[in-house]
């Protein structure tokens, strides 16, 4: 299986401006995820910036870097970019690997890749995993996503998806996780054993997607719902989601998230990978 990863990374952050540069234990924020990077298993690793001090930052620790338009709303169309530039083949497999994401799940990235790769009718892949609380479900910062029995998304959506219809017919209980299936239903999908599924923010692309991409326009629903992969399904395309046990680990959007971070790379030694 092969693949190439990018990591997209601008300079601006409205919470945490420069985090990019930002020191994790002795090394810039995005010198850790790169490095991360390189356990991976691709055939290259890129970082797609869109300022000169990440550039010659990365530079300076070994990194392969694109520099991009400053103007582009989400990483995808940056990354809709860096694979014209680096001249990467149609049908190449990407996978997009966050550059304020420094503990992300190595594994987690070979199966995105490998949800691109086994299935030939999507365009792209992600990852799910099970919702377990109320909470969660009712949060719109949580994003959920149902899918058919194939493992191809249909819908992407901060409200509670699947909607229960006779949820507030026992106030007594959580209703939201109690569906009354018809006796004749059949249960045929391992991912039924759970009602709710969180969408996972880590994407793999074929090259020939990223290009069409930033040439589709934006769809209503992407805009309501602030979700880039909406545009995907808006056009009828195919999305795959492979679910897995956990969330993925925290990233960098804060200063508190910055100091919880260099923490675990302090304690657990995350330079031994």
């Amino acid at each position: 299986m092969k693949f190439h990863i990018i990591i997209p990374a601008r300079f601006a952050s409205g919470r945490l401006p420069g985090k990019m540069l930002l020191e994790i234990a002795g090394k810039p924020l995005i010198q850790r995820v790169f490095e991360r990077a390189l356990h991976c298993g691709a055939e290259s690793v890129t970082i797609a910036t869109d300022d000169e001090r990440i550039q010659e930052v990365a530079r300076a620790f070994g990194a392969n870097v694109c520099m991009t338009d400053i103007r582009h709303p989400n990483g995808t169309d940056r990354l809709s970019e860096a694979v014209e530039i680096l001249n990467l083949p149609q049908d190449a497999i990407v996978v997009n690997i966050q550059g304020d994401e420094p503990l992300f799940p190595i594994e987690a990235i070979k199966t995105v890749a490998k949800g691109l790769f086994d299935n030939n009718a999507a365009c792209m892949s992600t990852l799910c995993t099970p919702i377990r609380n109320h909470e969660e479900v009712l949060n719109p910062n949580c994003v959920k996503v149902v899918c058919d029995k194939q493992g191809f998304a249909l819908y992407f959506s901060r409200a509670p998806i699947p909607y229960n219809r006779d949820s507030n017919r026992n106030s007594n209980s959580n209703p939201i996780f109690e569906l009354n299936f018809n006796a004749n239903f059949e249960i045929e999908s391992e991912r039924m054993k759970f009602i709710y599924y969180r969408h996972l923010g880590l994407y793999a692309y074929r090259v020939s997607t990223l290009k069409k991409y930033r040439s589709w326009e934006r769809s209503p629903l992407e805009c309501i719902e602030s979700l880039e992969q909406l545009r995907i399904l808006w056009h009828g395309e195919k999305i795959h989601v492979s679910c897995v046990d956990e969330p993925l680990p925290p990233g960098v959007d804060t200063k508190a998230d910055l100091e919880h971070v260099c923490g675990i790379f302090s304690n657990k030694m995350m330079d031994l990978i």
